[in-house]
């Protein structure tokens, strides 16, 4: 049986801080579910400061969406190598223009990721350097399904050997492999995706749990994803009890978070586990 409780026993216990790189779509979101988790953010991204913020923090999180950010980025990222820190990206729209392109192709060159969290176009276009998705979202011929998944799963693997991430690839279905071990959660529902920056707050959650456990970023990667599926799961039998919306959705999920149980997560998550 997996263990995704000593991931945010840890997180609880250690309350990492997390510097975050991100748009100011999403910032107050992935500051406030970092917290509900039992993290502390940090939102440190000029360039003058960006690099030596690092040096206070446990885990750096660098989101795509800041595009205008890639060189704090860059050197925050050098940064947080030179001193063992975790990094996290999420690379926002990565095929869809060529600006995007570029950045994605100089922060893999130089910087050197724990995790990356993307959906499945997102993911591709990172593994292949190719073009894809519809704006944030993912494209319809990239969703993973159950007939898609055995190919998703061998990207992500093949991916994540070649990059020494662990890749998560989040969707309907989420995939999670650092090569060796490829994960399937099937954990979730269909309001997660009408609200703005739900992937950008998985993503600053992914950052908060492997601050905590730098040691097992996989295990830490796969019960962060289990975590934000079964409090999305726990948020929708509020909305569908209370008859609201995805506003209240979104407050209800961060609150999700925030009173979550390493004993609920176990008991909630869903998943298959592969090896090789």
């Amino acid at each position: 049986m997996f263990d995704f409780e000593t991931p945010l026993i840890r997180l609880r216990e250690r309350a990492p801080l997390v510097q975050c790189i991100t748009n100011f779509v999403t910032v107050n979101d992935c500051a406030n579910i970092i917290l509900a988790a039992g993290g502390s953010p940090s939102m440190a991204d000029d360039l003058r400061e960006a690099a030596e913020a690092v040096a206070g923090a446990n885990g750096l999180v660098c989101n795509l969406g800041a595009i205008a950010l890639v060189d704090s980025m860059v050197s925050a990222g050098k940064a947080a190598n030179a001193l063992g820190k975790t990094v996290v990206l999420d690379p926002v729209a990565a095929g869809g223009t060529q600006l995007r392109r570029d950045a994605s192709k100089r922060l893999l060159q130089e910087v050197r990721f724990t995790a990356i969290r993307g959906n499945a176009s997102e993911i591709r276009a990172l593994a292949t350097g190719g073009t894809g998705g519809s704006g944030v979202d993912v494209s319809a011929m990239d969703a993973i399904t159950e007939e898609s998944l055995p190919a998703a799963m061998a990207m992500a693997a093949d991916f994540a050997r070649r990059s020494g991430s662990v890749i998560a690839v989040s969707g309907k279905m989420d995939v999670i492999s650092d090569g060796r071990r490829t994960m399937v959660l099937r954990n979730g529902c269909a309001t997660m995706a009408r609200v703005t920056g739900s992937g950008c707050m998985l993503t600053s959650l992914m950052g908060a749990f492997c601050a905590a456990s730098p040691d097992s970023p996989f295990e830490a990667a796969c019960a962060a994803m289990a975590a934000m599926g079964v409090c999305g799961e726990l948020a929708e039998e509020l909305r569908l009890a209370k008859g609201t919306g995805n506003a209240t959705f979104r407050t209800d999920m961060i609150d999700a978070v925030f009173n979550l149980t390493p004993h609920q997560l176990t008991k909630g998550v869903r998943y298959e586990i592969y090896e090789g």
